[in-house]
């Protein structure tokens, strides 16, 4: 019997190296490699010659259809799919009652998992959530395993903003996160520091978007990171520090990690790639919380990959329009960007192309080891008998970014201009060819709520 498919010609990229080689794909998943006589007749063959064949990108930080975001799954699923992200992790909202909020009444947290579940019946690529706390609710501690059987292994909490929590109920809720051996995911920022800079600047009347930065300075973050790092520790929980920004917030990071085995964190493809001379020249657009940073934090950020302290490159991706971006102070506008469309050729350009690094760095900072962090053991790999996702991407291929291409309903781009070198062809899911060359050409509902285990961060 004829296997599925066979992707043959290509450089077969994992993160220990290169190596020229077929891959044959059978009922979604990978079943074997080698040259390409070795491998069994297939009902379809697939050239890539000149191309990297790469495990697709597992992002593990996005916003979609909620208070933070105007897209849909079907649309941001296929700006990741277009992008080469074959899976990625959404947050399930404890629902609270609030300027930000878009609820009406309070929720479980469970109710919330249900929630973005039926959401993503429209989904083109496979999807997870992390269950996000946003109240301080005792009765959230009797829903944690719960969440985790339903197969959420994560909890975001927030130190920040209406829906964020205090020291005091945070350290009770990394116990409970503890005993059930699951994530903890945290954003940190000082909120004293933060909202009492934004008063200030408010009465000052310095609205205009340079003053952003200004407003949560790198000090508040590695403040906050401080804490949240020592209270997990305390309670012998794994903590995943996200959108690291700063050489002052990874340092702290580096300083309380020792195998990874308890302490893990990612920064975000804008992280890399700006400098916070873009409110300058972009005004509010860019405006992402944490803000982007200085020339010296980019440096920081890849030393800091480099050498293990952050293991992960996510997008934190945030579609909004232009009008809820374009407001005449920095206060009123939305937080957040796109990304999921252009991450992935923008860090594969900035690491390989300017930075000297290899495409083995890259897929194993965006696919194999958020995978293995968040327990998605079909993911982020070539290995055989794991799901046949698969990005086929031109190292030689050279494009400007343009908001005109993009996919989900955000209509500019942070990159608008940047030109990069490393443009992705195919993106596959499950053996599926999802995306052909900037087009969708699968179906929505095809995308599949992944069920998590809880991972095991002893095995390196």
């Amino acid at each position: 019997m004829p296997v599925d498919t066979i992707i043959r010609g290509g450089t077969l990229v994992t993160p220990t190296g290169e190596t020229n080689a077929s891959i044959a794909i059978d009922r979604g998943e990978i079943v074997n490699i080698g040259s390409e006589r070795t491998l069994p007749e297939a009902s379809e063959t697939i050239d890539a010659s000149g191309l990297l064949v790469m495990p697709g990108a597992v992002d593990p930080h996005v916003h979609v259809d909620d208070m933070f975001s105007v897209d849909s799954y079907e649309t941001a699923t296929a700006a990741a799919a277009a992008g080469g992200i074959t899976s990625y992790i959404d947050f399930a909202w404890q629902a609270w009652v609030g300027e930000l909020g878009i609820w009406d009444e309070e929720s479980s947290l469970l109710e919330g998992v249900k929630r973005k579940q039926r959401k993503g019946e429209e989904a083109l690529i496979d999807y997870s959530l992390h269950g996000a706390l946003t109240r301080e609710d005792p009765s959230v501690f009797d829903e944690i395993s719960d969440v985790v059987d339903a197969g959420v292994t994560s909890f975001k909490m927030f130190t920040a903003y209406e829906h964020g929590l205090s020291n005091g109920f945070m350290n009770l809720a990394m116990q409970h996160i503890a005993d059930e051996d699951a994530v903890g995911v945290c954003h940190t920022e000082d909120p004293s520091i933060c909202d009492t800079l934004t008063d200030q600047f408010q009465e000052e009347g310095k609205g205009d978007a340079k003053w952003y930065p200004k407003s949560r300075p790198d000090y508040a973050e590695a403040m906050a990171a401080e804490d949240a790092i020592r209270m997990a520790l305390e309670a012998g929980m794994k903590y995943y520090g996200i959108h690291t920004t700063c050489r002052k917030s990874a340092d702290i990071l580096d300083h309380f990690q020792n195998d990874g085995s308890l302490v893990r964190a990612e920064t975000c493809t804008h992280y890399c790639t700006l400098d916070d001379s873009v409110y300058e020249e972009m005004g509010n657009l860019p405006m992402i919380a944490p803000p982007i940073r200085k020339e010296d934090d980019i440096e920081s950020m890849f030393e800091h990959l480099q050498n293990g302290c952050l293991s992960v490159v996510s997008t934190d991706h945030c579609a909004y329009r232009l009008d809820q971006k374009q407001t005449e102070n920095w206060w009123d506008s939305a937080f957040g960007a796109n990304a999921l469309q252009v991450s992935l050729p923008i860090f594969y350009d900035e690491a390989v192309n300017r930075r000297g690094f290899s495409a083995p760095f890259v897929v194993q900072m965006m696919s194999t080891n958020p995978a293995h962090t968040f327990g998605l053991s079909q993911k982020g790999t070539l290995e055989p008998g794991t799901d046949a996702d698969l990005v086929l991407l031109d190292p030689q291929e050279s494009y400007t970014i343009t908001a005109d291409d993009n996919l989900c309903k955000s209509d500019f781009s942070i990159y608008e201009d940047r030109e990069v070198t490393g443009r992705v062809k195919k993106t596959f899911v499950r053996g599926k060819l999802i995306a052909d060359d900037g087009e969708i050409v699968g179906e929505p509902g095809y995308g599949q709520f992944i069920d998590r285990e809880i991972p095991d961060w002893d095995q390196t």
